[in-house]
Formats: structure tokens, C-alpha cells, sequence
């Protein structure tokens, strides 16, 4: 059984569905979902990525193939959008292990792009709390990256403040901006990842000029056409 909010865009679930996974769609949001999986998993067993250490060991790798690329050097900085931490963490555990085995001379600083409707980390952050705090979530374009209590929040924090990075927020027009400028440069992306490039965008305005800075797009948008039809109609008219 696979649970999804009962909103989740239908190029999602037409993916899921034809893997064979049986759907179980939950109504309201992203947590009152996860309660369901815990509640359904109390005789069974959760496989959640967010719990399974192993995964992490996964998404490191993105790590070890940015600084392939870059003759085996580390960038300066990496701009990720940043909701549970699946991604920043592996990478934060990637490229610690480059600089542990010589490989690297450095960790980048790790920059945490979050949607101001739901920003709990950017928070958390910004106020030097060592947990992060409860807040009133609001509605994202971002669904990927709207979650209001992640669960390894202690782990992310601590891996942005010893990377000496930081977190940005952006507000949904500036995501909106991002997405229609990444069509026009011929990226079809989702939302969430072009809250990335709204980070970026942000995060240039005080950068160095020689700084090497790599982000990523973390979605196609073919997971999410319906909305972006939405918004870019919105855009044009």
C-alpha cells in the first residue's frame, strides 16, 4: 500500500499506479497522511524514507557526481530546497566523506532554499533554536518541500550550521517567477525545484562574483502539469 494525499497531482499517481502499488488516498495534508501510514504500519512495518539511514547513503552520491564533474573538487556553495532533509543530508554525509578521505579540501556551505508558506527549518534557523518549532502551515506551491515537522530537523540543522551555510525563504510569487523563467530557458521542472532557483536567485544578490555555486532541479514537471498549466496561465494573462 502506498498513502498519498488525496491531492496529489495525478501524473504522481498514474506512476504509482502503474508500478502495481495499491493507492490509499488520505484527505487533508502531508501529515495527517503520514499518521495514516503510521497508524496502518502499528502491525506492519513503515517504510519510510525519512527514518531509513540507508537512504541517505543513496543521495550522497550527489555529491560524489558534483565534484566529478568538477575535477573532484568541492563548489562553494549548494542551494538544495530542503523540506524533510533527504537530499541535504545525504549530501552533507557525500561530501564529509570526500573531505575525510583527501579527496576534497572542504565541505560546501549547504544553503536550505524553503517556501516562506511553510519554512519550520528556516525558522528554526533564524532564531538559533536547537529544535525546530511548531508553526502555522500554509498552503505551497511546493508540495515536495511543505512539511511543517521534519522529522530529522536536529540532523539538518546541524548539518547546515557546520557547513556554515544557511536557510533562505521564498514567497510563492517568487517561486512562480522561477518556474515560468526555467520554462523559457527550457527546463520543464515542478514547483518545488524552482524554489530552488528562486533561492538562488536570492542567495546571488550577496554572493561573492568567483563564487562557484551548483544547484539542482529535483523534479520534472511532468509530475505536476496540471499545476503548472495553472500558473503559467496565471503568468501570461
Amino acid at each position: 500500500d502506498i498513502f498519498v494525499p488525496a491531492y496529489t497531482p495525478s501524473g504522481k499517481l498514474t506512476q504509482i499506479e502503474f508500478y502495481g502499488a495499491n493507492l490509499r488516498k488520505i484527505p487533508g495534508t502531508r501529515d495527517d497522511t503520514a499518521l495514516a501510514a503510521l497508524k496502518a504500519a502499528e502491525n506492519n512495518y513503515y517504510a519510510s524514507h525519512y527514518w531509513n539511514p540507508f537512504f541517505f547513503h543513496g543521495t550522497k552520491t550527489f555529491a560524489f557526481e558534483v565534484s566529478e564533474q568538477l575535477g573532484w573538487k568541492a563548489p562553494d556553495s549548494v542551494i538544495l530546497p530542503v523540506g524533510s532533509g533527504s537530499l541535504l543530508l545525504g549530501v552533507f554525509i557525500g561530501w564529509t566523506e570526500l573531505l575525510n578521505a583527501g579527496i576534497v579540501d572542504r565541505i560546501p556551505k549547504l544553503i536550505g532554499v524553503q517556501a516562506e508558506n511553510c519554512a519550520p527549518l528556516a525558522k528554526a534557523f533564524n532564531e538559533n533554536l536547537c529544535e525546530v518549532p511548531k508553526i502555522d502551515k500554509k498552503e505551497t506551491i511546493a508540495e515536495g518541500i511543505s512539511i511543517a515537522a521534519p522529522v530529522r530537523g536536529e540532523q539538518i540543522l546541524y548539518s547546515v550550521k557546520s557547513s556554515g551555510g544557511e536557510f533562505i525563504t521564498v514567497s510563492e510569487e517568487e517561486i512562480k517567477d522561477a518556474l515560468k523563467w526555467s520554462c523559457r530557458k527550457g527546463f520543464y521542472i515542478e514547483p518545488t525545484s524552482a524554489a530552488a532557483v528562486a533561492g538562488v536567485n536570492k542567495y546571488l544578490k550577496k554572493s561573492s562574483p568567483d563564487e562557484l555555486i551548483v544547484s539542482v532541479f529535483t523534479g520534472h514537471g511532468l509530475k505536476e502539469t496540471e499545476k503548472i498549466l495553472k500558473i503559467l496561465n496565471e503568468r501570461m494573462n
